[in-house]
């Protein structure tokens, strides 16, 4: 029996077209794509850290001699930032780039070709935007590809582009090596927390 899914968006105009009819001087980006509010919101209002992008290293993070310095780093880039880079982290350079190249192949189609592999109604699996709930919510300017990959058996085929069934399934690759790295971060993010509490 096919899996109920309970999340989806409504349907919304494709980016790509309508910026193909914002290109004459007399048409107007529509009210629903313009953000007036975000020009006055501050990004970072109570940090005062170093400003560049956290750098986590994934071979300091698992060595037993620096995992409590890289760990410190690790937990300042959650609270901080939500984000980091991650390196040393043994995913190939030529896995990464080959899911990059068939991710932008994809996105270079014509648009009735990516319109092949659109959301269906109530899905958030395929080509289009994702999180549309209300008619008057505002939009982001750009289209994305949202693919279920894990776990294994709610993937949907319909929505995968050719490009990632070929070349040895890039994305699952690349997610698979990915998987290890979260697993990695996350059991070394938790630590202190789960020897606090054996302590108790």
């Amino acid at each position: 029996m096919a899996e109920v899914r309970t999340i989806g968006s409504l349907p919304v105009p494709n980016v790509q077209a309508l910026a193909g009819t914002c290109n004459g001087s007399d048409e107007q980006i529509p009210e629903r794509y313009i953000r007036t509010e975000a020009t006055c919101e501050e990004v970072i209002s109570n940090y005062h850290g170093d400003m560049a992008i956290p750098i986590i290293d994934l071979n300091k993070l698992l060595s037993p001699q620096s995992s409590e310095e890289e760990c410190v780093k690790l937990r300042s880039a959650c609270q901080y930032w939500g984000f980091f880079q991650l390196i040393n982290h043994g995913v190939p350079e030529e896995v990464i780039e080959n899911f990059r190249s068939n991710i932008i192949e994809f996105f270079s189609l014509p648009l009735d070709a990516k319109k092949e592999y659109s959301q269906l109604p109530n899905s958030l699996e395929g080509y289009g935007q994702t999180f549309v709930f209300s008619e008057d919510q505002k939009l982001d300017w750009g289209d994305m590809l949202y693919l279920q990959v894990h776990p294994t058996d709610s993937r949907d085929l319909r929505f995968w582009p050719v490009t990632l069934h070929l070349s040895g399934n890039p994305l699952i690759n690349t997610h698979r090596r990915l998987k290890a790295c979260r697993s990695a971060c996350l059991s070394s993010w938790l630590r202190p927390w789960v020897l606090s509490q054996s302590r108790c």
